[in-house]
C-alpha cells in the first residue's frame, strides 16, 4: 500500500506505475525482480463513510429535532455525535441528491429541477457535465468500495429505459453496486427495482411481509458484510437513500396504529407543541418565533369535521412511516457495530432531502395519481372516510394534507419546492464519527448546505479534490468542508453565502441576512405572476425562523442582496428563470431528447419494466394495440401487455382462453371488455382499437376487440387517464409486474401461459388498418423505420 502514498491523487484515475525496462532472459536471474503488485487504497486512516438520506422529511418531523415522530436511532446518533441545526438543501429531491453527490450547486450539476422537467438550458438539462465528477467516482478511483441502496432520481428521462445508456445511473456514477429504484418515488409494497442495470422483482409479496425499506436494509447489510469479509482493509462508501418518507406513505399497520389519537387536535396545535420541544432541545433558540400559517394553508378549525378523522389518520400513517424507516436505519447501524467498524465510520444522517411535501393537496389523497392527473376533486370526504383503514396499506397510494407538511416544517414558513424559505430548504442533519472527533451530544449552528457533504468526506479521507477525472478538467466544488466545526462549536462559519432557486422561488443567505421571494406554490395552480412582480422579503441575522419581514424598513439592504443574488445566479447557470408548466412536460418544446418518436412502436416479447417515457403515449388519442401470441395447447391465460397498475393503467390479457381488455381509471373504476371467442392454440393476433371521443383531455372512447382480424367484442370506456398512468409502474409484456391493473389476476398469476412474440402500439385515426391485421412486411417496415 505504501506505493500509493506519494502519488498525485488530483489526477484520476491514478496512472499506472512506469514499466521497468528489463533485458534479462531468465526469470530466475536475480536481476529479474519487479515491485510487488499492490492494490489501490486511500491514504492511511481513511474512514468508512455512510451517508443516510431520508426523503421529504421536514425539520420539525423527527423527535431528534423536536418533532412528533419517534426516531430513536436519530436520537441515539445525536447523543453520540452532533446535531447540525442550520443545514440546508435545494428544496427538491433530484437537485439535492445531485448537489450532495457532486459537491456542486445543483444548477452547476445540470439539475436545476427534476429530470421529468428537463430543458435544453445547461442548468436544467438533467445531464451531469463530465467536468462534475461525483464523489463516489473520486472515492472509487482512490481505493474505496462503493455502493448505493435506494432511490436514484438523477437519470435523464431519455436514458431511463432498460437499454440505457447507463452513464448517469449509479453504476455509471462511481458506485460499484446499486440496488434500488430509478425515479422520484415507488410503491413501497410493490416497487420497481433494479440491481445494477437489470430489473428485478421483490422476493416476496406484501402479504408475505415485504416492504422496500426492510429489503434495502437487508441488501445494504449483506453487501457491507461481504465487503468486510473479502476486503477488511479497504474502506467503503455506502449511500443509503431509502425513498422513505416520500409518498406513497406505506407502512405496516401496527406502526401507524402506535400513533392513534396523537394528532386529533390538528396541525396548528401540533406546530405549537413542536416548537416548545425544539426550544427545550436547543435545536432552535429560546426566543425563536413560530412563523405564520399563510392563507394558502387551511386552519385545522376550517377543515370539514367529517374529514378530520381521515386527516388524523394520514398523519398517524406518516409518523409510523418515519419511525419505521428510522428503525431500519438502526438495524444497519447495529450491524456495523456488530462488525466492529461503526466507530471508524463517518456517518451522515440527513433527515430529509428537502422540506416536508405539500404535494398532497389541502385534503390529502388516497391515490396520489388523482393529484398527478388534476382529478383530486373526485376524492370527497366520504370517499376517503370509506377507505380510512386502508391508508398506508397496499390498497392505497396515499399522501397527507398540506397542513401536516407545514407542521413538519415547524417553525418555518412553507414546504418542499419553496426554496425561498427555510420550510423548503432547512433539514436536520446528524454526524457521528467517534474516531474522528471527540464532541458528542452537542448542537452545531454553523450555516451549511448539502454541497458541503462531499468536500467533508474528501477531507476526512485525506483526499484532495480532483482537478482532472478521466482526462476532463473538473469544475471546482462549490462546497466547503464542515470538519472545522466537528470539535469546535464556536468556530466561525466557513459558508457565509448561499443562493437558492427552485421553480423560480429564490433566496439568498449572506452573512446572516436572507432575501427571499416566493413565485410558485406546489398545491396552487393559479396563473404565474410575472417574475418582475414577485414580492421580495428581507430577514435579519437575529430572526432565526424568518418571522419578521424588514423589506419595507430596509430597502437598501434588500436591493443589495437582490443584486448579489442575480450576480451569483448568472455564475451558476440559474438563468434564465423558467416558470413554464405545460411546455416543460413536452419534450419537443422543452428541448430535451425524446426516446419515442412517431406514431408507431414495435415491442418485442419479453420486454418488461419499460418506464412511461419509454413507450408511445396513447393517452387522449385514438390508438390501437396489436399483439401476436403463440397459444399453447393447454390454453391461454395471463397478461399479454399491461401498462400501469392498480392505481391507473390498462391491460390486454386472457382468462380461461377468453381475451379481455381492462381500462383502470385511477383506481376509481375499471372498464372490462371481453371477447366473444376464445383463443385457439397456435399463433394468433389480438388487437384492441380505441376510438377516442376527443374534445379535450381524459375523455372516453369506444373499444373494439379483434381476433385474427375478425371483430370479437366491443364496449365503452367512459373516461380515461389524462396525464400519467403511474410514477413508478411500467409497461410489461407477458406479465404485469408491480400491482395488477385488473382484479382478474394477481401479479404472481399474471404470467402469460404461452409466448408473446411482439406487440405494436399505434396512435391516431390511421391506427386502424383496413383488415385489422399487421402483415409481416408491415411489421418489418415499422421496425426498420424506428432504428
Amino acid at each position: 500500500m505504501s506505493g500509493f502514498q506519494d502519488v498525485d491523487r488530483r489526477v484520476l484515475p491514478i496512472p499506472d506505475p512506469p514499466v521497468p525496462d528489463v533485458a534479462v532472459v531468465d526469470a530466475k536471474d536475480p536481476r529479474a525482480v519487479f515491485p510487488a503488485i499492490e492494490p489501490l487504497r486511500p491514504p492511511a486512516g481513511a474512514p468508512n463513510v455512510l451517508v443516510i438520506l431520508l426523503d421529504d422529511v421536514g425539520f420539525g418531523a423527527s423527535s431528534a429535532f423536536g418533532g412528533p415522530c419517534r426516531t430513536p436511532t436519530a436520537e441515539r446518533l445525536a447523543s453520540e455525535g452532533l446535531r447540525f441545526n442550520r443545514f440546508h438543501t435545494t428544496a427538491l429531491c433530484a437537485p439535492t441528491r445531485s448537489a450532495l453527490l457532486t459537491g456542486r450547486n445543483h444548477h452547476n450539476a445540470g439539475m436545476g429541477s427534476i429530470p421529468d422537467l428537463a430543458t435544453s438550458a445547461p442548468g436544467y438539462s438533467s445531464v451531469r457535465p463530465k467536468s462534475v465528477a461525483p464523489v463516489a467516482e473520486t472515492l472509487r478511483m482512490n481505493g474505496y468500495s462503493t455502493a448505493q441502496f435506494g432511490k436514484c432520481h438523477e437519470v435523464p428521462m431519455w436514458e431511463s429505459s432498460p437499454m440505457g445508456p447507463f452513464d448517469h445511473w449509479p453504476t455509471g456514477s462511481g458506485f460499484e453496486h446499486f440496488f434500488g429504484f430509478i425515479g422520484g418515488e415507488t410503491n413501497q409494497w410493490l416497487p420497481a427495482l433494479w440491481e445494477g442495470t437489470t430489473p428485478v422483482e421483490p422476493d416476496r409479496s406484501p402479504t408475505e411481509g415485504y416492504h422496500l425499506t426492510e429489503d434495502l436494509t437487508d441488501r445494504a447489510i449483506g453487501w457491507i458484510r461481504e465487503q468486510k469479509s473479502l476486503m477488511p482493509d479497504k474502506p467503503f462508501f455506502v449511500y443509503f437513500a431509502p425513498g422513505a418518507t416520500h409518498a406513497p406513505h406505506h407502512v405496516p399497520k401496527e406502526w401507524a396504529d402506535a400513533y392513534r389519537g396523537e394528532f386529533d387536535d390538528g396541525w396548528d396545535a401540533l406546530r405549537e407543541r413542536t416548537l416548545q420541544r425544539q426550544r427545550e432541545l436547543g435545536v432552535v433558540p429560546s426566543d425563536c418565533e413560530l412563523t405564520v400559517r399563510h392563507d394558502e394553508i387551511p386552519a385545522w378549525e376550517a377543515t370539514p369535521e367529517a374529514l378530520r378523522p381521515v386527516l388524523s389518520r394520514q398523519m398517524e400513517v406518516y409518523a409510523g412511516f418515519l419511525e419505521h424507516t428510522d428503525h431500519h436505519v438502526g438495524r444497519l447501524l447495529d450491524d456495523l457495530d456488530d462488525l466492529g467498524v461503526l466507530d471508524d465510520t463517518l456517518v451522515f444522517y440527513i433527515v430529509g432531502d428537502n422540506g416536508a411535501s405539500g404535494e398532497g393537496t389541502p385534503n390529502g389523497t388516497f391515490n396520489e395519481l388523482l393529484v398527478f392527473n388534476g382529478a383530486f376533486q373526485l376524492e370527497t370526504p366520504e370517499f376517503m372516510a370509506e377507505r380510512i383503514d386502508e391508508f398506508g396499506g397496499p390498497e392505497a397510494f396515499n399522501h397527507y394534507a398540506v397542513g401536516w407538511a407545514h407542521a413538519m416544517d415547524t417553525p418555518y414558513q412553507w414546504t418542499k419546492q419553496v426554496a425561498s424559505h427555510w420550510g423548503g430548504t432547512r433539514t436536520g442533519m446528524i454526524v457521528r464519527w467517534p474516531n474522528g472527533f471527540e464532541a458528542k451530544d452537542e448542537v452545531r449552528s454553523q450555516f451549511h448546505h448539502v454541497i458541503d457533504v462531499a468536500p467533508t468526506i474528501l477531507d476526512a479521507a485525506g483526499l484532495p479534490e480532483p482537478s482532472s477525472v478521466n482526462g476532463i478538467a473538473q469544475l471546482p466544488m462549490d462546497g466547503v468542508s464542515m470538519r472545522y466545526a466537528f470539535d469546535d462549536g464556536a468556530a466561525a462559519d466557513q459558508r457565509t453565502t448561499q443562493y437558492f432557486e427552485m421553480f423560480c422561488n429564490r433566496g439568498l443567505y449572506h452573512h446572516g441576512w436572507t432575501a427571499v421571494t416566493r413565485h410558485s406554490t406546489p398545491w396552487v395552480t393559479a396563473p404565474m405572476p410575472a417574475l418582475d412582480d414577485d414580492v421580495w422579503e428581507l430577514y435579519d441575522t437575529d430572526d432565526w425562523s424568518q418571522a419578521r419581514d424588514l423589506a419595507a424598513s430596509r430597502p437598501d439592504k434588500l436591493d443589495e442582496l437582490k443584486a448579489l443574488w442575480l450576480e451569483i445566479a448568472r455564475k451558476n447557470h440559474v438563468l434564465p428563470l423558467d416558470d413554464r408548466r405545460i411546455e416543460r412536460f413536452d419534450a419537443g418544446m422543452a428541448g430535451r431528447p425524446q426516446l419515442v418518436r412517431g406514431n408507431r412502436q414495435m415491442l418485442s416479447g419479453g420486454m418488461r419494466r419499460l418506464s412511461e417515457g419509454s413507450v408511445l403515449n396513447i393517452k387522449n388519442v385514438s390508438h390501437a394495440v396489436t399483439a401476436e401470441v403463440d397459444v399453447p395447447t393447454t390454453g391461454a391465460n395471463g397478461v399479454v401487455i399491461a401498462q400501469g397498475g392498480a392505481f391507473g393503467g390498462w391491460s390486454l390479457y386472457a382468462v380461461d382462453g377468453t381475451p379481455r381488455y381492462c381500462y383502470n381509471l385511477m383506481g376509481l373504476r375499471r372498464f372490462v371488455i371481453s371477447a366473444s371467442e376464445t383463443l385457439a392454440p397456435g399463433v394468433r393476433q389480438l388487437r384492441v382499437e380505441f376510438d377516442y371521443d376527443g374534445g379535450g383531455l381524459g375523455k372516453g372512447g369506444t373499444v373494439r376487440l379483434y381476433l385474427d382480424g375478425a371483430p370479437v367484442g366491443e364496449g365503452r370506456v367512459d373516461a380515461t387517464v389524462p396525464l400519467i398512468f403511474s410514477a413508478d409502474e411500467t409497461v410489461d409484456l407477458g406479465s404485469d409486474t408491480g400491482s395488477p391493473v385488473s382484479v382478474d389476476y394477481t401479479s404472481a398469476s399474471s404470467t402469460f401461459s404461452g409466448t408473446v412474440r411482439w406487440v405494436q402500439l399505434a396512435t391516431g385515426k390511421d391506427a386502424a388498418d383496413v383488415d385489422h391485421l399487421i402483415s409481416a412486411d408491415e411489421r418489418y417496415r415499422i421496425s426498420i423505420a424506428r432504428q
